[in-house]
């Protein structure tokens, strides 16, 4: 049997890194046998990024982070280009290490007791009407991190009255039940 790996709090593992670590032997495609990626498929790069360097620049200076850039979204440019970003609350690091997502992995720092108001704001100042607000899976926590999304939804209407908030929320291992009660009390729009 392997020996366990320790990984420090706030490393991200990507990549070869991450799937090292599931018990399962992934075989590379030779780059002769993957099939070529249909036309319709493939994404046009805006010609002007002004609103893209926006975006992310709002993004950096609050300390926040989008699932787009985290997931390395293809779609990142024609999202952003038209305003568009998807926010991932609870730090940038998740709990879990599924194949198919690009989030790194590791041990996250605590949650930014700070990072609901930085989103109020930032969402704020963006001028967005409907805001979508996304998190890595944080097993850590006992609720799942549950009340930080209650906390970044409260914070964002205190900063922007009008605006539809959707949350797409993880699994919350098991506690559900306690995590929709959380959520009822600031209940998002979709």
């Amino acid at each position: 049997m392997s020996k366990p790996v320790r990984v420090e709090p706030g490393v991200k593992m990507r990549d070869a890194d991450k799937m090292a670590l599931i018990p399962v032997q992934i075989v590379p495609t030779e780059r002769d046998q993957m099939l070529r990626k249909p036309s319709w498929l493939k994404v046009k790069l805006p010609s002007n990024t002004q609103r893209i360097d926006e975006i992310k620049q709002a993004m950096r200076s609050h300390g926040l982070h989008s699932v787009c850039e985290e997931a390395s979204c293809p779609n990142l440019p024609e999202c952003f280009n038209h305003g568009t970003a998807s926010f991932m609350i609870l730090g940038d690091i998740c709990t879990r290490r599924c194949p198919f997502c690009d989030v790194a992995h590791g041990r996250p720092l605590p949650p930014d007791p700070e990072e609901a108001v930085k989103l109020g704001k930032t969402i704020h100042d963006m001028g967005v009407k409907y805001v979508v607000i996304t998190s890595v899976d944080r097993d850590d926590l006992r609720d799942g991190g549950a009340q930080h999304f209650a906390d970044c939804v409260r914070e964002i209407r205190k900063y922007t009255p009008e605006i539809q908030v959707e949350i797409l929320v993880p699994d919350f291992r098991g506690r559900m039940k306690v995590a929709l009660d959380i959520l009822s009390g600031e209940a998002p729009d979709v």
